[in-house]
């Protein structure tokens, strides 16, 4: 099997995410490197502040176990039989200081396999627990990612890399510490589309196969298959999350709880005043209860912004741990995630989460305050002040809902939400997509082409013949007749039959028509309206069915579809015509098919 390099040499897209990224994700945004200030992989200069500044584990045998009074445990990767480099991804590399692999690849793939460490990386799997399907599970830990190193560039961003299915640490438990290919392409691709997307997220570096096979049951039903294995090399600022936290404060380790506070505080928040370094005692008479409330504030802000950017595209993180939430906001652990596709709050991607649905995408803002809870009580030692605290998860709601609604004008062309009728509105418009089972992204950018004054929503008049109205003039929306305007969104059916029953159609259309309305009172031109929703709507996202298209190549050692995703996927609300099948909804062979509609934790 001849799995070659892959290249992913980016164009500038037309759209760029920062328009949509908070100022923490800027800092794992693409950066301009002149390439004379790139170095080699070898060369790497680390940084090892998460070391240098936290207590470790004393015992270094890599055994399972419980830890205390440590945030981390030096553990070194397991080497594997072959590491074969499959991707690089230079902006990423770019971003980290480093060229991208020269020939011959072994070293690369020595390295990012966890063959090789190079010097200055020391080694380590973070100890933290979480709360599980809303119950404490105690100490978890990094099972199976293990942190190289820190690199800290010149202008003063700092980068943790970390290789995910790197072997066991203490933390594994009963597993084998390993990743299948399967999730780890998932992994690779989903942090690539979610940045590109302006979604806050861990970045992805290199993808490496590991010439082992791992033992997986995928769906938890007694018939375990052997895979292929692969390590993803994940890139974040940070992978600290509540649970880092829930750990200390669920083992009464309340030194250790504020030495990580400050720690973090002072790398990741330089907005905020440092807390005093003078002391590690809880019980020093240190006035910096407010400067923890403020982070906590931060926190909450930070994280009201992400789940409004999940909802924005329709991305369902799936597994919303408390150790799976990130402290800086970030979006991380990708696992059984989804996109919608046809649109429904109860959605969840998750076999495992199938019968509660705790998870699914209507409950995402509902979860996030849930865990942000268990955050606070956590924290509650270094703060004290209950209603401190209770600001904190009121500006958690505050964010969420006023970014959403923000996201939702741009999504609908509207300048803003402040119209008496426009709750309303959205509500019919939700209970609408739910009647009949309609693409969600697809929905949205049919509706950018809706002509509201004669004209269709962008220049170029993508529409087409569907834009007529019973006359055959182009645009005239006033003289269209409920099957006319209804075919504006045939391609966003999945039920075609029914979406065009008399009833539905009459349903459809006026809405349409009072959404029609609506957008008049706003009195914007096309070509404004039109930039406003194409820019919150993305026409290319990760589909379950495409990220499986992809792996199933890639087992066969054919490179060219994932290629072909991560190009299209780093433009993904540009049209892109000659990509439009990537955009189409899920083909109906795939509804059920392993992969494409659920998927499990198992990876």
């Amino acid at each position: 099997m001849n799995l070659g390099l892959l290249w992913t040499r980016v164009k500038e897209p037309l759209f760029h995410a920062e328009d949509y990224m908070i100022q923490q994700n800027l800092k794992l945004s693409d950066v301009a490197v002149e390439r004379t200030e790139l170095v080699d992989l070898c060369d790497v200069k680390f940084d090892n502040s998460f070391v240098r500044c936290l207590p470790g584990d004393p015992v270094t045998n890599n055994v399972p176990r419980a830890v205390r009074g440590a945030c981390y445990t030096r553990v070194e990767p397991t080497p594997v039989r072959a590491p074969r480099l499959l991707a690089w991804v230079e902006p990423v590399g770019e971003m980290l200081g480093i060229l991208p692999p020269g020939s011959p690849l072994g070293m690369a793939a020595d390295v990012l396999g966890g063959n090789r460490i190079l010097p200055g990386m020391q080694p380590y799997a973070a100890r933290y627990g979480g709360h599980q399907f809303g119950h404490w599970a105690g100490q978890l830990g990094d099972g199976r990612a293990i942190t190289l190193g820190e690199i800290l560039r010149p202008d003063g961003r700092r980068f943790e890399l970390q290789l995910k299915g790197a072997g066991k640490t203490p933390y594994s438990r009963t597993a084998d510490g390993r990743a299948v290919l399967r999730s780890s392409v998932r992994e690779f691709l989903c942090s690539e589309a979610m940045h590109y997307l302006g979604v806050p997220t861990t970045r992805a570096l290199s993808l490496v196969a590991t010439g082992e096979s791992v033992v997986r049951d995928m769906f938890y039903d007694g018939n375990p298959q052997a895979e292929m294995g692969a390590i993803v090399c994940r890139v974040a600022p940070s992978f600290i999350r509540f649970g880092s936290f829930e750990i200390l404060a669920a083992q009464d380790e309340p030194d250790v709880l504020k030495r990580l506070a400050d720690y973090v505080i002072r790398e990741h928040f330089p907005e905020l005043p440092i807390p005093s370094s003078s002391t590690h005692s809880i019980s020093s008479p240190v006035s910096v209860p407010s400067i923890y409330a403020r982070w906590f504030e931060e926190i909450c802000r930070r994280t009201g912004l992400l789940v409004a950017h999940w909802m924005r595209v329709g991305f369902v993180h799936g597994v919303m741990n408390t150790d799976n939430m990130s402290i800086l906001g970030l979006t991380i652990d990708y696992g059984p995630y989804g996109w919608l596709e046809g649109f429904d709050f109860q959605w969840t991607p998750n076999t495992t989460d199938a019968q509660g649905r705790r998870y699914c995408f209507g409950n995402q803002a509902q979860i996030a305050q849930w865990n942000l809870i268990r955050l606070a009580n956590a924290l509650a030692p270094l703060i004290g002040d209950h209603a401190a605290l209770e600001r904190g998860l009121a500006v958690y709601g505050e964010t969420f809902n006023n970014t959403w609604r923000e996201m939702l004008a741009d999504k609908l062309g509207l300048a803003s939400l402040n119209h008496r009728d426009d709750d309303a509105l959205i509500g019919e418009l939700f209970d609408l997509l739910q009647q009949v089972e309609t693409d969600m992204t697809l929905f949205f950018r049919a509706l950018m082409e809706i002509p509201v004054n004669g004209t269709p929503g962008s220049t170029a008049g993508t529409m087409g013949n569907s834009a007529m109205d019973n006359s055959g003039n182009p645009g005239n929306v006033d003289h269209m007749d409920d099957r006319a305007l209804a075919e504006l969104f045939r391609k966003a059916f999945y039920d075609e039959q029914r979406a065009f029953e008399p009833a539905q159609l009459g349903r459809l259309s006026g809405w349409l028509r009072r959404y029609i309305a609506r957008l008049r009172l706003d009195d914007n031109p096309p070509d404004l309206r039109y930039q406003r929703m194409s820019r919150a709507n993305p026409k290319y996202v990760l589909r379950n069915y495409l990220a499986q298209q992809a792996i199933e190549a890639l087992e066969r050692g054919d490179a060219s579809i994932i290629t072909r995703l991560m190009e299209v996927l780093k433009h993904p609300y540009d049209e892109q015509p000659e990509h439009d099948e990537l955009a189409g909804r899920r083909p109906e062979w795939a509804r059920h098919k392993a992969g494409c509609s659920a998927l499990s934790c198992s990876s």
